[in-house]
């Protein structure tokens, strides 16, 4: 019980941990996770992740959308998104997705982390940041996985698309946009200069 305690010193709470950071404090690593998880002082997020949960007057304090991934993927080079954030747009859109998109460079598919649900897109491009002409350009290239009316919102993109930076579109068309989402802003584009 005393290396337990000793581990458990160097756990700082609202951190997420990997099996590889418990082990530079504890010789019997997987042991020691284990009888942590099971007095509820860490919480196993995946097969080796793991949480240190901070408490509020309402209970324990879910992991940090940021920090999760950024522990999952053991670097900080990616953009967390959500089909949500299409909404910020003004096209219309309503819909409320319960699925977060983290563009990155190492992980493709789906992953449920701390119970949300993660989309992993392999990309070898994305900006640090998430900007309205990249939001758009995304959302024509997920068009077909949205579930709003195509029709009208095909026709807000175009409108929304000529109020934009012309410069600033076309690179983020060009960058990050499949060939039809390309094809679309430069016939948006072309009409609107």
């Amino acid at each position: 019980m005393k290396r337990l305690e000793q581990l458990k010193k160097h756990l700082h709470p609202g951190r997420v941990y990997r099996r590889a950071d418990l082990a530079q404090w504890s010789k019997s690593v997987d042991r020691h996770a284990r009888e942590l998880v099971d007095l509820g002082v860490l919480q196993k997020l995946q097969n080796g992740l793991y949480y240190y949960p901070k408490h509020s007057a309402f209970g324990p304090v879910p992991a940090d959308e940021r920090e999760l991934v950024r522990r999952f993927l053991k670097e900080d080079d990616f953009l967390l998104s959500s089909p949500n954030a299409y909404n910020t747009l003004g096209l219309g859109t309503t819909q409320l997705y319960n699925m977060r998109v983290v563009y990155n460079h190492k992980r493709h598919g789906r992953f449920i982390l701390g119970g949300l649900t993660f989309e992993f897109r392999r990309k070898p491009r994305f900006p640090r940041k998430l900007t309205e002409e990249f939001l758009l350009v995304e959302l024509l290239n997920n068009l077909p996985i949205l579930a709003e009316d195509t029709e009208s919102l095909l026709a807000s993109v175009r409108c929304r698309g000529k109020e934009l930076n012309a410069r600033k579109l076309r690179l983020a068309a060009r960058n990050y946009g499949k060939v039809a989402t390309r094809k679309f802003f430069d016939q948006v584009l072309s009409d609107a200069a």
